[in-house]
C-alpha cells in the first residue's frame, strides 16, 4: 500500500512523465479519467491532469467480493462529485455518498452540497431516522424516494446516500436529510447522457416503471418514455400486464420525440417493442396456404362474423355465411363463443389489407375452395354482357323500326 503522505511527490513525478495529461480542472458532475497514484486504507488518489487530483472511496474500486479491481498506475473513469474545502482536492465517485467520520465533516458536506452515506435505523412518524457519522438525522417521508412510498419500513437496515438539507450544530446537532434531492440530481445527470443518444429509430434498453390500461412507462435512464398498448406486440393485447411486469428490462425502439411545450415539463418519448419484431404477415401466405385446414381460437365476435386468432398478430375472419351451422344464423354468438377452439378452411389471403378469409363449413374441400376462387377470378376477367331492355323493350324497338 502506498503512503498517502507521498501523494504530492507522486503527483509531481506523474506530471513530469505525462505532460500531455494536463487540462482544465473539471467541475462537479463532469466525467473524468485519470491514473491511480496511491491507494490508502479508505481512499485512493487519482491524477486528473492540470495539477488536479482527486480522492475516491475504495468501495468504488472493489468488485462484488470486496476485492480491488485496480492497482497503482491503472486508469479509471468516474465522476466529480464535489471538492474538499480544506485541501482543494476533488471528490470522485458515481454520485454515491461519502463516508464521514465526524460532525465537522458532515457540516462541510452540507456547505458544499456533497452527498453523505447513512444507515437507516428506524421508520418514525413522518419519515425515517438515519445515523450519519454517529449522529441521528431525520429524512421526511416525502424525501425518501422519487415516488411516494407507503411503507417506509422497507428502508430500515439499508445503507443509503443522502443530501444534508438542514444543519444546526451544537451539543445536539439537528440534521435533516433528503434522499430524493440526491436521486433527482443523479436522474438529471443520467437524463443528459440519455438525451445525447436519443433519436428516432434508435434501439435502447429500459426498465418498466408502471403499467396502465393504455400502455407501459419505461425508464430509459433519467428519461421516461411510453409504449402504447398497440405497440407492445403484433397480437391483440388487452392489458400490458399480460406480457410485461414492473421492474422488467426491455429493448425498445424510439418512434417519436415530441419537444416539451413547457419549461417545467420534459419531452414526450413514444416507444415500441413491436417494431423490433418481424411482421408475421410477411409469412402469412406460406404459413396459411389457401385450401388448407388450420386451427385457431375465437378472439372476438361481430355482427358480420367471427375473428379467429391463427397466430400471434394474425387473425382470420369467418363470415357469418361461413359458420357452417347448417341453418340461418342471425349472430355468430348463436354458434361460437370467444375462446372457442375451431378448425377452419383458408378461403383467401389478402396481404395488402392484412385479411384472411376462413370457413367453418366441414364440407369445404381444398379442391372445392380452389375451384371456387378460380371461378371467382374468371368471372371478374370476363367482359360484362351487353345490357338489354327485356322483351317489352325489344317489341317497342321493332315497332319504331317498322314505323320508319
Amino acid at each position: 500500500m502506498s503512503n498517502p503522505e507521498n501523494f504530492e511527490d507522486l503527483l509531481k513525478e506523474f506530471d513530469q512523465t505525462h505532460p500531455g495529461s494536463q487540462q482544465a480542472e473539471p467541475a462537479p458532475g463532469d466525467k473524468v479519467r485519470g491514473a491511480l497514484i496511491a491507494i490508502g486504507e479508505d481512499y485512493a488518489f487519482v491524477n486528473l491532469g492540470a495539477k488536479s487530483e482527486g480522492r475516491i472511496d475504495l468501495s468504488e474500486l472493489k468488485d462484488a467480493e470486496g476485492e480491488l479491481k485496480y492497482g497503482v498506475g491503472d486508469e479509471i473513469e468516474t465522476l466529480v462529485t464535489g471538492k474538499d474545502e480544506e485541501s482543494g482536492m476533488l471528490l470522485l465517485g458515481n454520485q454515491h455518498g461519502h463516508k464521514f467520520h465526524g460532525i465537522h465533516e458532515v457540516e462541510q458536506a452540507f456547505r458544499q452540497g456533497l452527498p453523505v452515506q447513512g444507515n437507516v435505523s428506524a421508520a418514525v412518524k413522518g419519515g425515517l431516522e438515519v445515523l450519519i457519522a454517529g449522529v441521528r438525522a431525520f429524512c421526511p417521508a416525502s424525501q425518501a424516494d422519487l415516488r411516494f412510498i407507503e411503507d417506509l419500513s422497507e428502508f430500515v437496515g439499508q445503507k443509503l446516500d443522502f443530501k444534508v438539507t438542514k444543519f444546526e450544530g451544537g451539543r445536539r446537532p439537528n440534521l435533516v436529510v433528503s434522499r430524493r434531492a440526491l436521486l433527482e440530481e443523479q436522474q438529471q445527470i443520467l437524463a443528459e447522457q440519455t438525451r445525447a443518444q436519443l433519436k428516432e429509430g434508435v434501439v435502447m434498453s429500459g426498465v418498466i416503471t408502471s403499467l396502465k390500461d393504455y400502455g407501459a412507462f419505461v425508464d430509459l435512464g433519467g428519461l421516461e418514455g411510453m409504449i402504447h398498448i398497440s405497440e407492445l406486440a403484433f397480437g391483440h393485447v388487452r392489458h400490458p400486464k399480460e406480457i410485461l411486469q414492473v421492474g422488467q428490462t426491455v429493448e425498445v425502439s424510439v418512434l417519436r420525440i415530441e419537444p416539451a411545450t413547457d419549461a417545467k415539463k420534459r419531452e414526450k418519448i413514444a416507444l415500441s417493442i413491436r417494431a423490433l419484431s418481424r411482421d408475421p404477415w410477411l409469412d402469412a401466405v406460406d404459413s396459411f396456404p389457401v385450401g388448407t385446414r388450420v386451427k385457431g381460437k375465437v378472439s372476438r365476435l361481430q355482427t358480420f362474423g367471427a375473428f379467429v386468432e391463427l397466430a400471434p398478430g394474425i387473425d382470420g375472419l369467418v363470415h357469418i355465411s361461413e359458420l357452417g351451422a347448417g341453418r340461418r344464423v342471425n349472430h355468430p354468438s348463436e354458434v361460437l363463443n370467444p375462446g372457442d377452439e375451431v378448425l377452419a378452411t383458408v378461403l383467401g389471403v389478402d396481404l395488402e389489407r392484412h385479411r384472411i378469409s376462413l370457413s367453418l363449413d366441414e364440407n369445404r374441400e381444398p379442391g372445392e375452395v380452389q375451384e371456387s376462387i378460380a371461378a371467382s377470378v374468371r368471372k371478374t376477367q370476363e367482359p360484362a354482357p351487353e345490357k338489354t331492355l327485356g322483351s317489352f323493350g325489344e317489341l317497342l324497338k321493332e315497332s319504331l323500326r317498322q314505323q320508319r
